[in-house]
């Protein structure tokens, strides 16, 4: 549970569980997750029954390992196969939203949901946007606008926007969000730090974006054995001020 009025925060695409390694690991995932302490995880690349990983609803497997409750959304379905996003918690939480994002490559979605701390209500949606410049661009629109965030009716306050967003802050995609929200990186005093590739971090592609009214406390990129294995990305992980 969090620790005053403040919360922790890990975004993380898992690759289906498939370590750099190659192996399939459930429980390796959660094992980094578990290291982090946090309140909220928002993981990318979930499988759910999907023959290619044995069959198992990785978000199922992970909350239960978590002692959480897991929600999903599948951006792609083939027969009962299922790929795709989900928010992990403990705290109270009801789903508001989930659905496709326009997509001309591979399908992508979204998955919003309100979490409850203590009386404070936060607006939390994860993504995991394209590989395609111009779908990026289509998708961020989307999310910034009336069917996503702007639709809670919230005015962009007590919201936070996280995810693979497969942009790097030079994109077009990365400063759209930039607009609106505050890239927890540049917020925190720690240094900024790449997510990808995860044995050799190059990159920033994971992000976690949060509104004006949300001071941000830290932010951490670990990196270890473990993290270097688990997944082909590193996860992101803020700490969030909820205020008094």
């Amino acid at each position: 549970m969090p620790h005053g009025r403040s919360i922790r925060i890990l975004t993380y695409n898992v690759h289906s569980c498939i370590g750099t390694d190659r192996k399939i690991d459930p429980g390796r995932v959660a094992a980094v997750i578990k290291e982090a302490r946090v309140d909220i995880v928002a993981l990318q690349e979930i499988d759910v029954r999907r023959h290619r990983t044995g069959g198992v609803d990785q978000a199922g497997m992970i909350a239960s390992l978590l002692k959480m409750e897991a929600h999903f959304n599948p951006a792609l379905t083939l027969a009962d196969e299922q790929y795709g996003d989900a928010l992990i918690t403990d705290l109270p939480t009801k789903a508001i939203k989930a659905g496709p994002l326009p997509s001309s490559g591979e399908p992508r979605g979204a998955l919003s949901i309100e979490v409850m701390v203590g009386d404070r209500q936060l607006h939390l949606v994860n993504t995991h946007l394209g590989l395609r410049g111009r779908d990026r661009i289509h998708q961020m629109t989307t999310l910034l606008g009336p069917a996503w965030l702007k639709g809670s009716g919230m005015d962009l306050q007590s919201t936070i926007l996280c995810g693979d967003f497969n942009a790097v802050p030079a994109s077009a995609a990365y400063r759209l969000a930039a607009r609106t929200l505050k890239d927890v990186q540049l917020s925190g005093n720690q240094p900024v730090r790449p997510t990808f590739p995860s044995r050799y971090p190059l990159l920033r592609l994971d992000h976690i974006f949060v509104s004006a009214d949300l001071a941000v406390l830290g932010t951490s990129v670990p990196r270890n054995r473990l993290t270097s294995v688990a997944s082909d990305h590193l996860p992101l992980i803020a700490e969030i001020d909820l205020g008094d």
